[in-house]
């Protein structure tokens, strides 16, 4: 049983809400600007929470990007309320936990609770790049191209369906929070490594870096903006793959977490020109070849194919495509994901590609 609701979650009267045991599944977006207080004080104060699955450290701790919870945790409750923010690119730990928490209560059957998501909008707006999934991919990764243009809402929507679970889900919308009234949604940081306006535009393809040997800048305030490592050499732009719309500057940084903690790392910060349509996969795959092509030190690990899950961008990434080559699946793959994504949107404005 799907539904989609238009009322704010304190105004539901399902019995499972107001009087039985609930499970709050939350990252620090469940922040309720009316009210002053966390989504999970509302159960508080009737008196019916009975758990929070939150990130297992403070907010911006670096590193910290998954929220623990397990079947067994699971039994016995009535509603489980979910409610992050999401940020539009399908490796998104947080949603990723989503889809594993879904998963187990597909794998209760009728003993799961009733699935209440407080949907966001999405930062990353309805722009899609990149294509739906081939062969082996991480866990709880759905089949939605790399920036899906969804909110988490939507999301669950097509997961529900995918999985072909029976407990109840339930959307409640965005447009019934006030929050979504009040605040951008990149105002409260998602996770430690998504910290602000620009961050979204770039992790669709950003989020890539994670998984090679050059690093995304985990560690400092600018993380996807700027990318390097120690091996680098910056003498000069010459080259470097830059589209219309974007500049790039050559910079240096010290991460303080993560890969090359409290090294001096050499790269390029990738800087964004007002009102421009940027393509951070298609961007991120050049500057990987262009790295691929002059530094033996630049590495792909075997987490970044599964991440990548496109046999014909890998094939790109190997110099046995041109570039157009590339430019052109993605663009027949964005416009096949678009078709399949209406069928699970929520709200009037629909997914799009970029011009």
């Amino acid at each position: 049983m799907f539904s989609f609701r238009t009322t704010p979650l304190e105004d539901q009267l399902d019995k499972a809400l107001l009087s039985g045991k609930v499970g709050c599944f939350c990252t620090q977006n469940c922040w309720d600007t009316y009210r002053g207080r966390y989504m999970y004080d509302l159960f508080r104060e009737r008196g019916n929470l009975e758990v929070v699955f939150t990130p297992r450290d403070t907010e911006l701790t670096p590193l910290t990007n998954h929220i623990a919870c397990e079947r067994d945790q699971l039994a016995g409750l009535n509603a489980v309320v979910v409610e992050i923010q999401d940020v539009g690119a399908r490796y998104f730990n947080y949603t990723r936990d989503v889809f594993r928490l879904m998963t187990m209560l597909a794998e209760l059957g009728d003993e799961a609770p009733a699935m209440y998501v407080v949907d966001h909008i999405n930062p990353a707006g309805r722009f899609v790049e990149g294509s739906i999934p081939v062969g082996e991919t991480e866990p709880f990764v759905p089949k939605v191209a790399h920036r899906h243009g969804l909110t988490l809402g939507e999301l669950c929507n097509l997961y529900y369906s995918e999985i072909g679970a029976r407990f109840p889900l339930h959307v409640i919308s965005a447009l019934a929070t006030e929050a979504n009234r009040q605040l951008l949604p990149w105002t409260i940081a998602p996770a430690s490594d998504i910290p602000g306006m620009f961050t979204c535009y770039m992790y669709s393809g950003g989020g890539l870096w994670n998984n090679t040997t050059v690093t995304p800048a985990i560690g400092t305030a600018r993380p996807y903006e700027y990318i390097g490592a120690p091996f680098i050499k910056t003498r000069s732009l010459t080259g470097v793959p830059a589209p219309e719309g974007v500049l790039l500057r050559t910079c240096s940084f010290t991460p303080a977490a993560g890969q090359y903690a409290g090294e001096r790392c050499y790269g390029y910060q990738i800087m964004l020109l007002p009102g421009a349509e940027y393509h951070s996969l298609l961007h991120t795959l050049q500057l990987m070849r262009y790295f691929l092509e002059r530094y033996s030190q630049f590495e792909l690990s075997a987490d970044f194919w599964r991440k990548l899950a496109d046999p014909v961008l890998a094939e790109f990434l190997r110099g046995e495509l041109s570039f157009q080559e590339a430019k052109e699946h993605v663009k027949a793959q964005e416009q096949k994901w678009i078709r399949k994504a209406k069928r699970y949107s929520l709200y009037e404005d629909l997914p799009l590609r970029m011009k």
